[in-house]
């Protein structure tokens, strides 16, 4: 079957010239649907185009409802239902403004964002990564290194998956405040986490390495643990094959079109659209079609998709190995374990005391997210028994008893349990009264009867 293969040789000037003559145009609208804000990307096609456009909707903490995506050809022209945290429409102006400069002639190129694992100097930070086998304690140790070499986290998040463990961390010099850059000193940081990382059961490599350039937190972990291949079936845990809320993905050739379908449903959480986009781009695959709906406890996803070389799919174990990493994508971010939510005055080696008290009382953290607002620090952390109990209330007292019973707290997250789901195979078809109706809806022209 011949290929359709689409122009990749262009440099990154000419594709800026292409948006200078075609600039993008975003529309909010939050009259079409009385329960959701309506927002309709058209730009001229580049590659990374739907990601960007979606990091841009997750960073800004938005709920994605609905989507329809048409990148056929070098025009995109999408349509993303959303809503805040709290289900609410958008204020117009600032969603539209961002939307465009991330498609604008100024935005970064997509080539631009990749990098390997490692230590970088930032305007404001170093950013160090780290990829590793997870165990229990393991981020104590972490925090602890840094805080004896003087470092001090400002930002962090961390991953686990399947026995893998992924970081992003944000430091600064204790006293000066300032990034760090001293070669030397920048050395023995990676070299003490590396013995950290690899303990004495590392079967797999751990990455410190040095590199230059800078991304997305989010869209860095991603990248870091497929690199890392945490969708390995070779190391999955024995406890996720028997998980009843383990992802649906289904993968089929549409032979008279030349494009690859993969359907997706899993219980809905936020970012999940931004998950599964990462991980085909990663995957070399463009994203042509897709319709996106998340307006249930469950979410349901279909791509249209060619691999870059404008090839669909071609053999059953390419087909299997997209299924496994985005079930790996999707399970990165559940959320497993009791949520513990810290907000206190920040000061110098608190991450390091708050994870060795968890490690002290047989907790591990499978999830993290740290952040730093003024002088104040607001984390939040996930954590299970580490022997692999269920986790005993007077546990989670004690814990807060040492850290202080009015800066931890323990938060419901309605996303860290989910719903058993039926086997078997499934079309988007069903969802749609009739094809007409569904064109409709992809064009904006039909409203949300919501």
């Amino acid at each position: 079957m011949d290929c359709w293969s689409p122009s990749l040789t262009a440099d990154d000037e000419f594709e800026k010239l292409v948006i200078r003559m075609n600039p993008p145009r975003v529309t909010v609208d939050n009259a079409s649907s009385r329960t959701a804000t309506l927002i309709k990307v058209d730009s001229a096609n580049k590659r990374g185009s739907l990601l960007e456009v979606v990091q841009v909707l997750n960073d800004m903490d938005l709920i994605i409802r609905r989507a329809y995506i048409a990148s056929d050809g070098e025009w995109f022209m999408d349509v993303f239902h959303v809503t805040d945290q709290n289900g609410n429409k958008l204020h117009e102006d600032e969603v539209a403004e961002r939307i465009q400069q991330s498609l604008g002639p100024r935005a970064k190129s997509f080539r631009s964002l990749r990098r390997s694992v490692g230590v970088q100097a930032a305007d404001e930070h170093t950013t160090i990564e780290l990829t590793g086998r997870d165990r229990p304690g393991l981020l104590s140790e972490v925090f602890a290194v840094l805080a004896d070499l003087k470092c001090n986290v400002v930002a962090a998040e961390v991953w686990t998956h399947n026995s893998r463990m992924a970081s992003v961390v944000y430091i600064t010099d204790d006293e000066t405040g300032l990034p760090i850059s001293d070669p030397d000193r920048l050395a023995k940081i990676k070299q003490l986490l590396l013995y950290v990382l690899k303990g004495d059961r590392d079967k797999r490599s751990a990455n410190t390495a040095v590199s230059v350039g800078g991304t997305n937190m989010q869209r860095r972990l991603h990248q870091m643990m497929y690199a890392d291949r945490d969708y390995d079936t070779d190391y999955m845990d024995s406890s996720s094959t028997n998980d009843r809320s383990k992802p649906l993905v289904t993968v089929e050739n549409l032979a008279d079109k030349g494009y690859t379908v993969v359907n997706l449903r899993c219980p809905d959480r936020p970012k999940l659209l931004f998950d599964t986009v990462c991980t085909l781009t990663d995957m070399q695959y463009v994203v042509f079609h897709a319709t996106v709906i998340a307006e249930g406890p469950e979410a349901y996803q279909e791509y249209y998709i060619r691999h870059t070389d404008g090839c669909p799919i071609s053999s059953e174990a390419e087909q299997q190995r997209v299924i496994l990493c985005l079930e790996a994508a999707i399970k990165r971010r559940t959320s497993e374990g009791i949520r513990l939510e810290l907000c206190s005055d920040d000061r110098a080696g608190l991450l390091s005391d708050v994870t060795r008290i968890f490690r002290e009382n047989g907790l591990s953290v499978t999830r993290a997210e740290v952040t730093t607002r003024g002088s104040q620090a607001v984390n939040t952390f996930y954590v299970i028994d580490a022997s692999g109990n269920p986790v005993k209330s007077e546990t989670i007292e004690a814990v807060r008893n040492e850290i202080g019973l009015t800066i931890l707290h323990v938060k419901e997250d309605a996303y860290s349990k989910s719903p058993s789901q039926e086997s078997g195979r499934f079309s988007f078809g069903s969802l749609f009264r009739s094809r007409s109706e569904k064109v409709l809806y992809n064009l904006g022209l039909m409203r949300s009867c919501s």
